[in-house]
């Protein structure tokens, strides 16, 4: 049943091996149930309803991609999109929240049809293979620097752009701890180390005041004053076109990255191919689609799925756990938002070192591979955008290789997507 279900293979994972990696990959993502709706309510959106829309489109689609897709990816509103969202659209461009709704809801509808016409996957088949090797090495970069961002162990400096904050008091102490806490964990080969690493730096955070319980059941708010609130006027215009394309854009190479990054660490890619890619896209379409009827911006795979798969999650179980634990923090949220975002910390810088193996596979001796790898996996922490660091590695493999007279590595699909790419940084 297990099998039918959530392609659960008993000779590769066992049942409590998925449900602790679904607990780890929700603890890592618990965050967004707190951030969403602190970006989206500037907007004058409903931050109550706005809680429980995260939640419920956190589990409802995660548990679909762990029935339908059967990997062990997480889904919720994407970070980046949502300040997109808020603070492009809404702040700068002057735009209602349901006119920012409306575009949401187009962007789904338009990936559902690129999923249902495989345009999405012969995307994917068309990335040069050293970019492949090389996403999972620039997401791992990338999410540890978001944990260490979170703890304030990297701060933004006006000179230096970051530099390292104060190490010996408040969230960045507690970070420190947990990472090396942590680090002894996985040294000493515990079982569940990154999963008892939140817990034990939640605790850790108690006496330092990073931790503070508010109690343990609440009611969940209702989704009714954002509930399907479209606005259909002026949608024929530039700015939405500009506003679609752009949702569309970020959210199209942040899945595929995601999912290449977290699949090649699972060592579920097989020459090249990724199981059951199809499915995952049409998750991620039907759930952007959806989010937006809910009343939330896009919804995407997370990076944090890499917790999970590197506790052991093979299967769509670890997914449906996740989604399972989301729905039960509606009516558990003061538990599960006492956990300081220090305390994903360790699980992200190190889950960033894992995910560094596959660099290995890059041919460096080749400078035609080794440079456009380098470049994509470079430029996503420094631009803190997965699909930046795609588009510039692909780019350059395409320059490079052309201007060095190797036109057979250069397919004509790779160009027709360097074209794209252009027209995105002009537009």
């Amino acid at each position: 049943m297990l099998t039918k279900l959530f392609g659960f293979n008993p000779k590769e994972t066992t049942i409590r091996t998925e449900v602790m990696a679904g607990l780890t990959t929700f603890l890592t993502m618990a965050y967004i149930l707190a951030v969403n709706p602190n970006i989206l309510s500037e907007t004058g959106m409903d931050k109550g309803a706005l809680f429980t829309t995260t939640v419920i489109m956190a589990g409802i689609s995660t548990i679909f991609m762990g029935l339908y897709a059967k990997l062990p990816l997480a889904l919720a509103p994407g970070m980046g999109l949502n300040a997109f969202f808020a603070y492009t659209v809404c702040t700068v461009m002057g735009y209602s929240w349901q006119f920012a709704l409306t575009a949401v809801f187009l962007e789904g509808l338009l990936f559902i049809l690129l999923t249902v016409t495989n345009l999405r996957e012969k995307i994917v088949d068309v990335l040069p293979d050293t970019l492949k090797k090389a996403i999972s090495a620039g997401i791992g970069l990338y999410i540890a620097f978001i944990g260490l961002k979170s703890a304030n162990i990297i701060v933004d400096n006006p000179a230096t752009l970051v530099s390292l904050g104060d190490i010996t008091t408040g969230s960045a102490l507690l970070g420190v701890i947990g990472i090396a806490v942590t680090s002894i964990l996985l040294v000493k080969n515990v079982k569940g180390a990154l999963l008892f690493g939140i817990l034990l730096t939640t605790l850790l955070g108690i006496p330092l005041g990073e931790t503070n319980f508010d109690g343990i059941v609440s009611v969940p708010p209702s989704i009714e004053p954002i509930f399907m609130q479209f606005e259909w006027t002026n949608i024929f215009t530039k700015d939405m076109l500009v506003i679609v394309f752009t949702l569309l854009f970020v959210d199209l190479f942040d899945c595929i990255g995601t999912v290449i990054g977290v699949t090649e660490r699972a060592g579920m890619v097989k020459d090249g191919k990724i199981p059951r890619l199809k499915e995952v896209f049409m998750v991620d379409s039907v759930s952007t689609a959806v989010g937006a009827m809910m009343g939330t911006s896009t919804v995407a795979v997370y990076v944090e799925s890499a917790a999970g798969v590197n506790e052991g999650g093979r299967s769509g179980l670890t997914a449906f756990t996740t989604g399972l634990f989301f729905l039960l923090a509606l009516f558990l949220s003061p538990l599960f938002l006492a956990i300081p975002a220090a305390a994903t910390t360790p699980v992200l810088v190190l889950v960033g070192l894992m995910m560094m193996g596959s660099v290995l596979n890059v041919n460096f001796s080749d400078y035609s591979e080794s440079i456009p790898a380098f470049i994509c996996i470079l430029f996503m922490p420094l631009c803190y955008s997965i699909s930046d660091g795609i588009v510039l590695g692909h780019l350059s493999y395409i320059f490079i290789n052309l201007l060095s007279g190797k036109y057979k590595k250069v397919s004509i699909g790779m160009c027709i997507l360097a074209v794209f790419f252009l027209l995105k940084f002009i537009f």
